[in-house]
């Protein structure tokens, strides 16, 4: 058996990760602001709703931009799979944030329906045209970025973006109901509240489990083992892969492979193929950490 070698996270990977995470960091400060100040201002709970929740999106960020820059760090001892780990644990940290917010402003929702107040201001609607637009760029962006290196807590600090933007739109259709609507229609921007924080809650949960599924090294898709097998597959000396176990960790891929040889092969040449096998792998761009190589005899041979 070939011993594993620690490989390198591919410093672009984590760069563009931490000025993904930025991006939407320095945007979230700037929107939560503008929407909490215009939401108190025009009389909009809805749109204050929405500041809130993107104030919570600050703290995701933040969670977010550590869990990438912890488990970008080497292995030691006390690590030796390295901390890749700490990427998950923020998304997890992230769709807890987003259950929470979701209750949160379920909850105010129903106070408000049930308060009678006055409707929101007109100006209102254009802070939301304005915010909806940013925050579905925001959320195409990250997505885009998460998915090319495949990081969960991106992709779930995405969602959020999402989650955002969704809220203004509904913020957007209440507002508007109770602007045209005019006297007895006042509550339609609190349901829209209400209506948003279902949706909130819907994609908190969605990413709580996907979060929950990479901690518990759940397999990546089928697409990615079989291009492990086939890239192993096509090394001079490879009869057949027998086994192929791939878990995610961090931005990174940890590979164990069986690997089928001439049964009658010296030891040093079934060595050399096997490092042959780890090199094309780590080689490779699916953004492989490392890769666990054990020779097997052909069952033909």
């Amino acid at each position: 058996m070939l011993k594993s070698v620690k490989g390198h996270k591919p410093q672009s990977r984590f760069d563009r990760g931490v000025s993904t995470v930025l991006v939407g960091l320095s945007s979230n400060v700037i929107l939560a602001v503008i929407k909490i100040f215009t939401g108190i201002i025009g009389n909009s709970y809805a749109l204050l709703a929405d500041g809130i929740e993107s104030t919570l999106d600050i703290f995701s960020s933040v969670v977010v931009l550590g869990g990438i820059k912890i488990s970008s760090m080497p292995a030691d001892e006390n690590h030796p799979y390295g901390h890749g780990k700490a990427e998950s644990l923020a998304a997890m940290t992230v769709s807890l944030v987003l259950l929470m917010a979701g209750i949160g402003i379920a909850v105010k929702s129903v106070l408000e329906i049930m308060q009678p107040h006055h409707a929101p201001a007109f100006f209102t609607l254009i802070i939301l045209v304005m915010v909806i637009i940013t925050k579905e760029i925001l959320f195409r962006f990250l997505f885009s970025v998460g998915k090319s290196v495949d990081s969960l807590s991106l992709k779930t600090e995405a969602w959020h973006h999402r989650s955002d933007a969704l809220t203004s739109a509904a913020a957007f259709i209440g507002i508007s109901i109770a602007i045209i609507g005019g006297k007895g229609y006042e509550r339609a921007d609190d349901w829209a509240a209400l209506a948003a924080s279902g949706i909130i809650l819907f994609n908190g949960i969605n990413m709580l489990k996907h979060s929950i599924q990479e901690i518990m090294d759940y397999a990546p898709n089928p697409e990615t083992e079989e291009t492990i097998r086939s890239i192993a597959g096509r090394v001079a000396g490879v009869s057949a892969i027998e086994k192929c176990r791939v878990r995610k960790s961090g931005l990174n891929l940890f590979v164990d492979i069986h690997v089928e040889v001439n049964g009658d092969m010296q030891v040093h040449k079934a060595h050399a193929i096997a490092h042959e096998v780890k090199d094309a792998l780590m080689t490779s761009s699916l953004g492989i950490a490392d890769v666990l190589v054990h020779i097997e005899p052909a069952k033909h041979s």
